[in-house]
């Protein structure tokens, strides 16, 4: 347990922070729980958020701030990308997949408000590494009880070299009776504006103490780790703590205790040892001036290095941006755990190629049998220049045979009425209908395929799904335009509209024909012997009638396929750009949106993942 000592052989105050002072209403309040440095947290923006993690402006804004550093930008902008990310996300993504990045958010808010003049630093460290004895010995005096009994501290103690950091600690929920202040001396000024945090032993077989431990760390601006040359590399201490935080170096200090037990060069050896565990690890290393994590050897019980230490933690306390840096180590460690969902290798630009959309739309046209419309409609053209363009005998016959026809076909059907009594035929167009809904099924299967290539499993479900909701009805969509655009294509209710030449080869047939009439004539007239006989002139006329005739039929009919054709090509070209139209409203539009919504998240990822380099930092 945690001894609160009131020795008289120290002649020091022990409980100079818990003194009691008047309160406005005539009680009594504990220093350590005044909230001095809190400020209305409800009226303070996203600024006032980056200025409390930066260092800057600690009156809750109610005095000019200075202005932001390079490295409070950097997080605002980051920040404010990771909370846009977070919302675009929430449809697409379940809550335990954002719990980290939601947790980093709610963190940085719970910062502002709070203490920017004060940096908290934990001190933490496996059983019997002497963290306690090195929290007494930068303190100037025994806090935090140490002894052979293990485990010595069960709960966090807190030492503030400044007033104002009730609010840090409430957030640490270490109560009033376990904060303390150092011994007022010229060394203790150097650290003020420290509030440093004993925390019990993070190997504890006590499972409250791990709590605690696991607790504290992730709210802390700082952590000093204390191993000692026994435990150095244990592998709770390396794979549940340092390994993970590894993005924390330059908010890291790596103490190795005790090597006043070390003879000779066996410090340094133990110390290189130390540092190539701490490469393995993935920790950067604060060595050659370069930002990282910084390792250093002492005796907290004979004193040696600890001066070093405290001098460390006061340019680094007077530097005013761990909480920065924390905080942004925090989105980084979030952002690299959030990769895989927001990035995939070699697909930068999501979206539907030409290609992809070209066969989309080829497919719904064979769909709703665009080609085969544009064919009936050129057949239509050509059948409408036949019956204009042909001869007078041969229309005569094609009326003959259309009045025949109808009971011809009445004959037959009574014939296969008779043949299949008591049968019962499927309809041909259920098995056209269903060939059709497989061809737009495959057809959005295939567009989606290549919506989908490359992209990060989440957003690639995303747009399938998008892409069968939009093909749920559209089936029936493209049979309603095959039904009344294909058939209006098909067999045109007007007449198509006629060339330039179809009056001249109208008149042409028409002469034709008078002039079969006219030599007709004149040879019946011979006969019956009104007029002369001459057999050879109206025989000639005839002759040419009749051969004209067929001819300008001919002529018209070679002449027609041009026109025909590209009336064939203009209603299929009409049909298929109704079923592109309609596929394009159903799929292709809310697929391209889907990916322009990922492509937004993805920038916002971007922005979120720029901060990955380390920020600079003065200490060395």
């Amino acid at each position: 347990m945690t001894a609160l000592t009131d020795r008289t052989d120290d002649r020091w105050d022990d409980g100079l922070i818990a003194r009691s002072r008047p309160r406005a209403a005539g009680g009594i309040e504990e220093d350590g729980a005044d909230g001095a440095d809190g400020s209305e947290e409800d009226d303070i923006g996203d600024d006032a958020l980056v200025r409390a993690v930066s260092g800057a402006g600690s009156d809750g804004g109610k005095s000019p701030a200075p202005p932001l550093s390079p490295e409070a930008q950097a997080l605002r902008l980051r920040l404010d990308a990771l909370r846009q990310l977070v919302g675009l996300s929430r449809t697409r993504l379940d809550g335990k997949t954002l719990a980290e990045a939601g947790r980093v958010l709610d963190e940085a808010a719970a910062r502002r408000g709070l203490s920017p003049q004060h940096t908290v630093v934990a001190i933490a460290g496996a059983t019997g590494s002497g963290k306690s004895t090195l929290f007494n010995s930068l303190a100037g005096v025994q806090i935090s009880e140490t002894g052979l009994r293990r485990p010595t501290t069960a709960a966090p103690i807190a030492c503030s070299w400044s007033d104002g950091a009730a609010g840090l600690l409430d957030r640490l929920e270490i109560p009033g009776r376990l904060r303390r202040r150092p011994r007022e001396t010229s060394e203790a000024e150097a650290l003020r504006g420290m509030v440093l945090v004993d925390l019990p032993d993070l190997d504890s077989a006590v499972g409250a103490h791990r709590d605690h431990v696991d607790r504290v760390l992730a709210l802390v601006d700082a952590v000093v780790w204390v191993v000692d040359p026994e435990k150095y590399a244990d592998a709770v201490l390396h794979e549940r703590y340092l390994r993970p935080l590894a993005g924390h170096a330059e908010v890291t200090f790596v103490v190795l205790n005790q090597v006043d037990r070390l003879p000779g060069e066996a410090a340094d050896l133990v110390l290189d040892d130390l540092r190539r565990l701490l490469d393995d690890d993935g920790i950067a290393l604060g060595e050659h001036g370069e930002p990282g994590a910084t390792v250093l050897g002492l005796s907290a019980l004979t004193g040696e290095g600890v001066g070093e230490l405290r001098e460390l933690l006061g340019q680094f306390t007077q530097e005013r941006g761990a909480a920065t840096r924390r905080i942004s180590a925090d989105v980084d460690r979030a952002a690299v755990r959030l990769r895989p969902l927001y990035v995939a290798d070699g697909h930068s630009g999501p979206e539907i190629g030409e290609a992809a959309r070209a066969e989309f739309e080829d497919r719904l046209a064979e769909a709703v049998g665009a080609y085969a419309a544009g064919l009936a409609a050129e057949r239509a053209w050509r059948r409408n220049a036949g019956k204009a363009c042909g001869t007078p005998w041969l229309r005569l016959w094609r009326w003959y045979e259309s009045r025949r026809a109808p009971r011809s076909l009445a004959g037959l059907a009574a014939l296969a009425a008779i043949g299949s009594r008591g049968q019962t035929v499927a309809p041909a167009p259920v098995e056209e209908e269903v060939t059709a809904r497989q061809r737009v099924e495959q057809a959005v299967r295939a567009v989606a395929d290549e919506a989908v290539a490359g992209l990060p499993e989440p957003w690639a479900l995303a747009v399938r799904e998008t892409a069968v909701r939009g093909a749920d009805r559209l089936p029936e969509a493209l049979d309603e335009i095959a039904i009344t655009l294909g058939a209006a294509v098909a067999v045109p209710t007007a007449k198509p509209p006629r060339p330039t030449w179809w009056p001249a080869a109208v008149l042409g047939q028409a002469a034709m024909t008078l002039v079969q009439i006219y030599g007709g004539l004149w040879l019946v007239g011979q006969i019956v012997g009104v007029l002369e006989p001459k057999l050879l002139p109206p025989v000639l006329l005839m002759v040419a009638g009749i051969i004209g005739g067929p001819l300008v039929e001919w002529a018209c009919s070679i002449a027609a396929r041009g026109p025909a054709r590209r009336y064939g090509q203009d209603a299929e070209r009409r049909l298929r750009q109704a079923a592109a139209g309609c596929g394009r409203a159903r799929v292709l539009e809310p697929v391209a949106a889907e990916l322009l919504r990922y492509r937004e998240v993805r920038e916002q990822y971007a922005t979120v993942a720029a901060g990955g380099s380390r920020l600079s930092t003065t200490r060395q």
